[in-house]
């Protein structure tokens, strides 16, 4: 009798064996349901094995086989394996995350049949816009690559990227094969999945992303397993979906920081997609109008092929203008400077639409009390509660803890309490206030909660039922508003002098994706930057459109500074009640690290981490860095091993980050 052995959702190093009564239908890649402790669990079944370490009698037997569809295949395991060995897991643990929840769940089997694939008879195609000539080229390159090929697709906003896509789909699916598009966030996939639905209305399209229900994206992910959906359009989740005829992958606003999971298994989903086209010897297309440093650096090195369109796609349409508007000079209404004000109402009176963009949500970041100094702290966070006025609560936008705005200082009573500082919601009311005839909109995380909620404000913008919008990153990238010529940037100043070394970067590409909001048709756009730094030379490259200026100037700072993409980190963190015990237990893990056998690395100090308290949990991390991936993947890997063995207090969490966006 075989001997299964199954990984399970554990954060063990290892496979667990099991007897399995009727062996007839074990094949790898199988789900069974399996006893473990008092409990059952379901696992994957790995590898079929003659013998067990442990005595015959002692093996448990398998409770059944989840028989409700064919086994995982192959080239799944191959990019799970490698997700686990590269972000330093367990295979267990990078299995279970890459399949739907109801797959996991110790319900009994539901069977259902399995169709036929059958290529869609297209219906009849819509119009088509013309490709101009660098869309033409870009298609005519990637269409007739064969194997493996990175592309990245560096096109400035407007210049139909999407429209680039849609061709190569075209390409893909007469050829009988499956296409798996990726897109950063949740909401830019309804507007990805009508575009498509338009352009291919007879081919099967299935979305995959965590606001799914549990039926929908199991449903999802069996038609894109089984072959029967032509097109997948995902975020990072959807990167393991198995799929059988799979011949394109397309990864949209490469540079999202999306694209990273940040629980669980932290992988780049970028990356893991770049290395599934390796396993499946296919095409990968990188799109992006900021490529990230990274990818940026490998197409100068020849690792990837640039492609560029630097022409928009409307042939009236231009770049827009991109001004700055000094602050230093100038008094403030509520955070707006009177030529931006001006500039508001002049579109008002051409009946154009405006936007007024503000990466920060709530009416102000902080209440205090000017008579004692006390502010809205949340006692769970190191951070301050959110003055949320409409709905007359403080919230933590970290842990979600909220409270009722109180009518006092809880310190010393006074009354005169007030709201520092500016959100959506604050300079909202302040427009309304300003133009009371405009049609006011926010659009955030608060004011679009559901799908639905999206749809009605994207609804409302395309019929020219807003004058002026107020938005955070929600409206930043992907979005293509024909009427809207004027954007307007508020408090971008504070990420110029951050901690964080990549926060330029960041920065660089949320203002170019921003301002490609404007003047995408036959309007002109102009984009006004309030600043007190309007000589900084990140604006400078702003308002000429330089990307590839400013993306030469930053890999050269990267260069003499042994950061990434020139060097290679990963980071240990810990999180326990108190930060003397986090802060311990880095450094006796440092202690036991055999570093000195790898003359490359570099272990730095442990440290608070910059949110040092977390939901009640004092954090703590330690960067661990080397000139070579080789020689930082081997100590992880050793180094991992101690780790788990090591002693540490119950309430201690810990986990290993390579590749951290967060240093």
């Amino acid at each position: 009798m075989p001997i299964a052995r199954v990984a399970l959702d554990l954060p063990l190093s290892r496979l667990f064996d099991y007897r399995v009564a009727d062996d007839s239908a074990l094949t790898v890649g199988v789900r069974l349901l399996v006893p473990f402790g008092k409990r059952e669990k379901i696992g994957v079944l790995v590898e079929l094995a003659t013998a067990s370490k442990i005595a015959p009698e002692q093996l448990k037997e398998a409770v059944r086989i989840e028989d409700d569809l064919p086994p995982l295949p192959p080239e799944f395991f191959r990019l799970c394996e490698f997700a686990a060995q590269y972000y330093q897991t367990t295979l267990g643990e990078a299995i279970h995350q890459a399949l739907p929840p109801a797959l996991k769940k110790t319900r009994p089997a539901i069977r259902r049949a399995t169709k036929k694939r059958e290529v869609a008879t297209p219906l009849p195609q819509p119009v088509k816009p013309e490709l101009n000539a660098e869309q033409a080229n870009a298609v005519a390159l990637i269409a007739a690559a064969r194997g493996f090929q990175p592309f990245l697709l560096y096109g400035v906003t407007g210049s139909g990227k999407t429209e680039v896509y849609l061709r190569l789909l075209e390409n893909v699916l007469a050829e009988g094969l499956q296409v798996l598009l990726l897109a950063p966030e949740i909401n830019l996939t309804p507007q990805l999945e009508t575009r498509i639905q338009t352009h291919f209305p007879g081919v099967p399209l299935v979305m995959l992303h965590s606001g799914l229900t549990e039926a929908a994206r199991e449903k999802a992910w069996r038609a894109a397993f089984l072959g029967e959906a032509g097109i997948v359009v995902g975020t990072r989740l959807a990167v393991f979906t198995p799929m059988p005829y799979l011949g394109l992958i397309i990864v949209d606003e490469e540079h999202d920081l999306s694209y990273k999971q940040q629980e669980g298994m932290r992988y780049s989903a970028r990356d893991l997609a770049i290395y599934r086209a390796s396993l499946g010897k296919m095409p990968i297309v990188l799109g992006s109008a900021t490529p990230s440093l990274e990818s940026w650096a490998h197409a100068q090195h020849g690792r990837y092929r640039l492609v560029t369109l630097l022409e928009r796609a409307v042939s009236s349409a231009r770049l827009p203008v991109v001004r700055m508007l000094d602050t230093r000079k100038v008094r403030l209404e509520e955070g707006l400077c009177p030529s931006l004000i001006e500039a508001l109402r002049q579109r008002l009176e051409k009946g154009e639409q405006s936007l007024i963009f503000l990466n920060r949500r709530g009416y102000a970041p902080v209440l205090a009390c000017p008579a004692c100094a006390w502010i809205s702290h949340c006692s769970r966070c190191a951070a301050n509660l959110v003055v949320h006025l409409e709905d007359k609560r403080l919230r933590c936008h970290h842990c979600a803890l909220e409270t009722k705005i109180p009518l006092a200082c809880p310190a010393c009573g006074n009354r005169d309490i007030q709201p520092f500082g500016r959100g959506t919601q604050r300079i909202e009311a302040a427009l309304a206030g300003q133009f009371p005839g405009a049609r006011v909109l926010r659009v955030d995380r608060d004011s679009a909660r559901s799908r639905k909620q999206w749809e009605t404000i994207l609804t409302r913008i395309h019929a020219g039922e807003v004058d002026i919008l107020v938005g955070t990153q929600m409206l930043a990238k992907g979005h293509d508003f024909p009427r809207l010529t004027l954007v307007g940037v508020v408090g971008a100043d504070a990420a110029l002098f951050a901690a964080d070394w990549r926060a330029p970067e960041r920065l660089f590409a949320q203002l170019m994706q921003v301002a490609g909001r404007a003047g995408r048709a036959d309007l002109p756009g102009e984009v006004l930057i309030q600043s007190e730094y309007p000589e900084h030379p990140l604006y400078n490259a702003l308002t000429a459109h330089d990307y590839t200026g400013y993306a030469k100037a930053l890999l050269e700072e990267r260069r003499q500074a042994g950061f990434p993409p020139y060097a290679y980190q990963a980071m240990l963190r810990a999180e326990a009640p108190r930060m003397a015990m986090a802060l311990a237990f880095i450094r006796d893990a440092v202690a036991c690290a055999n570093a000195g056998d790898y003359p490359g690395l570099s272990l730095f100090d442990a440290v608070p981490m910059r949110l040092s308290r977390l939901m009640n949990m004092e954090r703590a991390q330690l960067l661990i860095e080397s000139p070579s991936r080789a020689e930082l993947q081997a100590f992880l890997a050793k180094w991992r091993e101690i780790l788990e063995t090591m002693p540490r207090p119950r309430q201690l969490r810990w986990h290993l980050e390579v590749d951290p966006l967060e240093v």
